[in-house]
């Protein structure tokens, strides 16, 4: 280990342990992945009984969150899509992994009490471009032998603001559906079918399924599990049908260049491996590269103790933590942030 980086590891230890304070009170303000929520929420209550600052978390949705770190209205955006090297440098940002999760197709089918609705890839795809429109369609009785499904129409709702979540579920579609990579490609946001109920944020999702027999949709693990929604099995790379679960997940991630070679940068979708869930997903915060002396100490703080108890919090709110050597590279991220005249925050915060 590099000795810069191991000076880094000790004052990152300092920090979170709460021996470093700033000199003012303030409060970090946060905004993005409404699927990201629930850990910030978590983070943001340990580190307020450990005595840090407070931190507001606006769930409005990645692309607003990137927006708004852009602007500079926040001290970090957070989003389920990792820029590019050429955004970060454009926008003067460090992109930091934070977790893993999953998006999960789920469905309000009163019908279906006593059965998990099964689902392939190609089915998938077809009932978000509005070509399978009931649910006693013939590929759907094929793939859920003796489910009671009913001779109803199918309505999809959909995201209609800019979402990380979006971006995930559209890249794995696009990466198994050769129809749906040349019509709709992977993006934040999707010009979806006519017919197709959009709605905003992953909250509105949820209730506009919940309001709405035969309706299906897409959402981050962590509503599913509080909102208590019947999500469907996936047929996975390997050919067979797992549950979205932390740890089909934590077997995407394991099969993934994240846990090989610390590679966050590509998406977790359509990994291989017997048990890995087709849709997992990382979600990331963008911090400005500069930062005042006081907000940057506060927001390192803030940060560094959410990974320093990374595993217990995730394993909390419902997300799986990141290997070590994505941790380590997270922490050379928030080691880059200087202050204005240049010197690296993290190391002038041990003179506060």
């Amino acid at each position: 280990m590099a000795a810069s980086l191991l000076r880094f590891f000790i004052i990152v230890f300092a920090l979170a342990q709460g021996v470093v304070h700033a000199q003012t009170p303030l409060t970090i303000r946060g905004a993005g992945s409404s699927a990201a929520k629930h850990i910030y929420a978590a983070w943001a209550d340990a580190f307020a009984r450990a005595g840090g600052n407070p931190v507001e978390y606006a769930s409005v949705g990645s692309s607003k969150g990137v927006a708004a770190i852009r602007a500079r209205n926040v001290q970090f955006g957070a989003s389920d899509v990792a820029p590019d090297k050429a955004s970060l440098d454009k926008d003067g940002l460090v992109v930091v992994p934070t977790v893993v999760s999953g998006v999960v197709p789920f469905y309000n089918l009163p019908e279906l009490k006593a059965h998990t609705l099964r689902l392939d890839a190609d089915t998938l795809a077809r009932i978000f471009m509005g070509k399978i429109t009931r649910w006693n369609d013939p590929a759907l009785v094929a793939l859920n032998p003796g489910a009671p499904l009913p001779a109803a129409d199918i309505r999809v709702v959909v995201r209609a603001d800019g979402s990380g979540t979006t971006y995930n579920f559209t890249d794995y579609l696009s990466k198994v559906s050769p129809q749906w990579k040349t019509q709709y490609g992977a993006a934040n946001s999707i010009k979806w079918f006519d017919g197709a109920i959009a709605t905003p944020n992953s909250g509105g999702v949820v209730k506009a399924v919940q309001a709405t027999p035969g309706a299906i949709s897409y959402v981050d693990y962590t509503y599913a599990l509080k909102d208590k929604l019947s999500g469907a099995s996936m047929q996975n790379r390997a050919g067979l049908f797992v549950s979205p679960t932390i740890d089909s997940f934590r077997a995407a991630l394991s099969a993934s260049p994240w846990q090989s070679a610390g590679e966050f940068t590509q998406t977790l979708t359509d990994q291989p491996g017997a048990e890995s869930w087709p849709i997992t997903m990382g979600t990331f915060v963008l911090l400005p590269k500069v930062m005042d002396e006081a907000t940057g100490i506060a927001t390192l703080r803030f940060f560094t103790h959410a990974f320093m108890h990374g595993d217990e919090l995730a394993q909390r709110a419902n997300f799986v933590r990141l290997p070590d050597v994505v941790q380590a590279k997270a922490y050379r991220a928030l080691a880059a942030i200087t202050s204005p005249s240049g010197t690296p925050i993290a190391y002038a915060s041990l003179g506060q």
